[in-house]
Formats: C-alpha cells, structure tokens, sequence
C-alpha cells in the first residue's frame, strides 16, 4: 500500500517556520521544510489537517498555532460532522483542526492522531485515475470528494474540488503560482495534473 512518509512546505523564511510550527503542531518527521523565493499568490490549492481525539483537543491546538503567529481563517464551531476551525500559518499554508467527536473524554492535549493532505482538484475524476494508476487505493469517493486508503501512512491523502476544498478553509479559491508543497513518499517523482510535486521520502529535517 502506498505510503506518504511526510510532507516538505517551501517557505522564505526557514527560521520563523520553524520556530511557528515547533510551537503550534510539533509533527517532527512527518513536516520538513525549505527555502524558496518561488512567486505564490491566493490560495495554493490544498489544505492540511490535523486530526485530534476530542474537541478539547482541537481548541489547545487551534490556540496554539494562533499564539504562534497564524491567522484564523475559521474560528472552531460545532458542526454536525463534530468541531473544526481553519488557520493560515504564516508561511501561508492553511491547516484545518478538526476532530469527529462530540464530546470530550479527558483532559486537553495537545496530541495529534492524524494528518490528512487534501489537495484541490481541477477535475476531481482525472486526477483520481491518475492517482489510481500509480499505485493508490480508492478508499470511500462520492462527487466531489475522494478519500484514498494510506494504511499505516504516517499521512492521510484525499481529493477535494478545487472550489469546495478553499470554501471548506475559509478563502476565495483564485490563487496563482507555486503550490509550495512537495509530498514525500514511496511512489516515485511525478507532478500530478494540477502541477503538484511528488517526491522520494526525506530522511532529514
């Protein structure tokens, strides 16, 4: 089963990433990043997500990245999926914390069960087939929205349309230049059909 070791972000300034993402999330291995002066502009096509176990959870990390220098593009609110809220890091990648539950069960953490990437697609069919054949497992897929089986996937990967997934975040969807994401796995190099970068697993930070 395909695996996506972790995910590397392209930022102008290495040192204000690091210190923003140590103190907001801590994902270690599974986040490297690297410098770039590439031209972005708008939204860049994709989301992040870190999932938790409860709502208490989502809150310590949504107020963490927050007091880290994010901006909200969504405060958390409870919806009928559960509770969630949308930040914009300043490097300008937008992270959603979200979790399915209803309730809390313990005390809030900071602890993070999941990562999911869910890039915006053009053409959410084209860009499922191409994924399809290279190697993914189609997990649940309905419209819109695909959601592929990663296993043991240190990182969780899904497709969303391009419109819905920068409404899901909070921002118009008009966006230009570098997506300023590379995702690191097994599956070899390649760009995808809406120009993102596919690469071989990082070894260093």
């Amino acid at each position: 089963m395909a695996n996506i070791d972790s995910v590397t972000l392209e930022v102008t300034d290495l040192s204000t990433a690091r210190s923003f993402y140590d103190a907001a999330f801590d994902l270690g291995d599974r986040l490297h990043l690297r410098e770039t002066d590439a031209p972005t502009s708008g939204f860049r096509g994709f989301h992040l997500s870190v999932i938790a176990s409860q709502p208490a959870d989502v809150h310590a990390l949504f107020d963490a990245a927050v007091d880290a220098g994010a901006t909200v593009l969504k405060p958390v609110a409870k919806s009928m999926w559960g509770h969630g809220g949308a930040v914009q890091a300043p490097d300008g990648t937008i992270w959603k914390v979200a979790t399915s539950a209803k309730k809390d069960t313990g005390p809030a953490s900071r602890q993070i069960d999941e990562i999911v990437l869910l890039i915006g697609a053009t053409d959410v069919s084209a860009s499922k087939k191409f994924y399809v054949e290279r190697g993914l497992t189609v997990g649940k897929s309905f419209g819109s929205y695909v959601d592929f089986k990663m296993g043991s996937s240190p990182i969780g990967f899904g497709l969303y349309k391009r419109a819905a997934l920068a409404k899901d975040a909070g921002v118009p969807p008009e966006g230009t230049g570098s997506h300023r994401l590379a995702v690191n796995s097994d599956l070899g190099e390649f760009t995808d059909p809406d120009g993102f970068a596919w690469e071989p697993v990082r070894v260093s930070r």
